[in-house]
C-alpha cells in the first residue's frame, strides 16, 4: 500500500493526519523498505505496534537480498542463486512477504488497494530460501500434521485424549474430540489444517473492512497445511516478526512443542553438562554467527548444534553441515512411538503399514517394518553425522561410549514395552479389554492407558535421558523406575480384571 492510498481510503479524519505525519521511513538504515512495505508501517505501527517493533530489530529490516548473496556462501543465510524479479535492492518487510505469490494464496484479499494474504507460508520464504524450504518438506516435521491424524491408530490416540468422556448409565460413554480442543492441543505442535471458508467483515481502527475468515487459525504448528496447499511454518522455530536465526539455536524454542512428558528433550537438556553449560555462560555466546564456530561462537551444544546448524572448528573446518531435514543425524526414531526403530525412509509416515495392518513402523513385538525404514548403512552414514559434532568437544572413547550407552536404552526400553505389549495382549485375548484384535480402540481403557505410558512416558524419558546425558531425569522422573513400576501395574490390573470375570 502506499501514502496516498491510505489517505484515499481511510474514512476516519483524525488517521489522516497520523498517516502524513510518518509518512518518513521509521529509521535510517543502509537500505530502505519498499515504498509498499514503508505504507504497511505508516499503518501498523500504530495499529500492531509490537509486530513492527519485531521487525525493526530483524536482520530482514536491515540486509537486502542482494547484499545477502554478496556474503561469502558459507556465510549466507540465503540459498537462492538468484533473487525474485524487484527484491533485490530492498529490504525484505511486510509487502515482500504477504504479498509474494498472491495467486496462489486463497486467503488473499484486496486491503488497502493491495492484494495480500495473511498466512506467509514455505512456498513464500522459498524465493530467498529454497534449499531449507525443500529440506524442511522432507522431514518428519514438515509432514507432521498429516503423519498424525492421517495415520487411523494415531487418529484414535487423539481422539481419545482429547475427546470428551461421560460417565452414563453405569459405563463411560466416549463422544469424540472436537477441532478446536485438537487445535490447542495436538494439532498446536503438528499443525493445523488452514482455510478460507468465508469472508467477515469487522470494524477496525481505519473504519470497516472485509476479511477472509481462516479455519483453525492462528497456528504455528511445524507440519501445518497451509491455504496454498504447502505444508509446514517456517515461524514454529524462526517466529515472527524477527525470524532469528538467534532464537532457532536457543533450546527454549525447541522447548515449546518438545518438553514432555512424551517427548522430554528440553527437560532433560536442562539437566545435562550441556544445558547447566548454557544457562551458565550462553551470555557470552554468538548465537548469530554463520558458520558456527565450536569453541568460540559457543563452548556447548543446543538443540540445532546437534541437529542442523552448520558447525565448524578453529580452523574452519566443517564438523557438520547445515540442514533444514532435522533427522539427517539421526540414525534412531527413538520417540513418539512403542517401539525405537530405524528412522523411516520418507517424511510422511501415515503410509507405513505392518503385518497386521496397523500404520505402525513396528509389529507389536517391535520387529521393524524394514521395508519403510532406512536400512544400516544409512543408519552408519547419519551416525558418523551426529559423531562429528560430539568429536567437535570430546575424544573417540568417549563419543563411543555415549553410543554405548544409548544403544543399550534402547534395547532395554523396547524390551520393557515389549512385556507391557504382552500383558495387554493377554487382556485383549481373555476379552478382559477390547482393541486392536477387536477392531476397537485400544487407547480407552485402564490397562491401555498404562501400556500407552510405558512407550510414550516412560521409555522415552530414558532414551532422551541416555541420548543427551540427563541420567537422573531417566532413572526416577518418569525414567527406568516408572517403568518398572507400571509393567507391575499392569500385570495387577490384569489379575484385578480376571477376578472381576471369576477367572485366576
Amino acid at each position: 500500500m502506499s501514502t496516498a492510498v491510505c489517505l484515499r481510503l481511510s474514512p476516519l479524519m483524525h488517521l489522516l493526519g497520523f498517516c502524513v505525519l510518518i509518512a518518513s521511513p521509521v529509521r535510517a538504515t543502509a537500505a530502505e523498505p519498499s515504498a509498499d512495505t514503508q505504507a504497511c508501517i505508516d499503518c501498523h505501527a500504530i495499529i500492531t505496534p509490537g509486530i513492527v517493533a519485531d521487525w525493526r530489530g530483524s536482520r530482514h529490516a536491515r540486509v537486502t537480498p542482494a547484499a545477502a548473496l554478496a556474503q561469502e556462501p558459507r556465510q549466507r543465510r540465503i540459498s537462492t542463486e538468484s533473487v525474485p524479479a524487484g527484491l533485490a535492492e530492498t529490504v525484505v518487510g511486510c509487502a515482500e512477504c504477504h504479498t509474494m505469490n498472491a495467486a496462489e494464496h486463497p486467503d488473499s484479499f484486496e486491503h488497502n488497494g493491495y492484494v495480500i494474504h495473511t498466512v506467509v507460508s514455505p512456498a513464500d520464504c522459498a524465493g530467498c530460501h529454497p534449499v531449507e524450504v525443500g529440506e524442511f518438506a522432507d522431514n518428519l516435521m514438515g509432514q507432521a500434521h498429516g503423519n498424525l491424524v492421517d495415520n487411523p491408530v494415531y487418529r484414535m490416540m487423539v481422539d481419545s485424549t482429547n475427546g470428551m468422556h461421560v460417565y452414563e448409565q453405569g459405563a463411560m460413554a466416549f463422544h469424540g474430540s472436537d477441532p478446536v480442543s485438537d487445535a490447542e492441543s495436538c494439532l498446536s505442535c503438528h499443525g493445523t489444517d488452514v482455510k478460507v471458508v468465508g469472508t467477515g467483515t469487522r470494524d477496525t481502527d481505519m473504519g470497516e473492512m472485509e476479511f477472509p475468515l481462516l479455519s483453525n487459525w492462528p497456528n504455528g504448528g511445524v507440519g501445518r497445511l497451509n491455504p496454498d496447499g504447502s505444508k509446514g511454518a517456517c515461524s514454529a522455530c524462526h517466529t515472527r516478526h524477527r525470524f532469528s536465526i538467534e532464537m532457532a539455536r536457543k533450546p527454549y524454542t525447541c522447548a515449546q512443542c518438545h518438553k514432555g512428558p512424551d517427548v522430554p528433550a528440553y527437560k532433560v537438556y536442562e539437566v545435562s553438562v550441556h544445558g547447566k553449560i548454557q544457562k551458565s555462560l550462553d551470555k557470552d555466546w554468538d548465537y548469530q554467527a554463520v558458520p558456527w564456530t565450536v569453541g568460540e561462537d559457543f563452548t556447548a551444544p543446543t538443540c540445532a548444534t546437534c541437529h542442523a546448524s552448520e558447525v565448524v572448528d578453529d580452523q574452519g573446518e566443517v564438523l557438520a553441515t547445515r540442514s533444514h531435514r532435522m533427522n539427517d543425524r539421526l540414525p534412531w526414531r527413538i520417540f513418539g512411538l512403542p517401539y525405537a526403530h530405524p528412522h523411516p525412509i520418507a517424511a510422511g509416515t501415515a503410509a507405513i503399514v505392518n503385518a497386521a495392518g496397523l500404520n505402525l513402523p513396528t509389529e507389536l513385538d517391535g520387529t521393524p517394518v524394514s521395508a519403510f525404514l532406512i536400512d544400516a548403512d544409512e543408519m552408519a552414514a547419519r551416525q558418523a553425522r551426529m559423531e562429528a559434532v560430539c568429536l567437535g568437544c570430546h575424544g573417540r572413547q568417549w563419543v563411543d561410549g555415549h553410543f554405548l550407552r544409548l544403544d543399550k536404552a534402547i534395547e532395554t526400553t523396547n524390551h520393557m514395552t515389549l512385556q507391557a505389549t504382552r500383558i495387554l495382549s493377554q487382556a485383549w485375548a481373555e476379552g478382559l479389554a477390547e482393541g486392536i484384535p477387536q477392531g476397537a480402540n485400544p487407547f480407552d481403557e485402564a490397562i491401555e492407558l498404562k501400556w500407552v505410558e510405558q512407550w510414550l512416558f516412560y521409555g522415552n524419558s530414558v532414551r532422551f535421558a541416555s541420548a543427551m546425558g540427563g541420567a537422573d531425569y531417566g532413572v526416577f522422573a518418569d525414567g527406568r523406575w516408572a517403568q518398572n513400576r507400571n509393567l507391575q501395574e499392569m500385570l495387577d490390573y490384569l489379575a484385578f480384571l480376571r477376578a472381576g470375570k471369576g477367572r485366576k
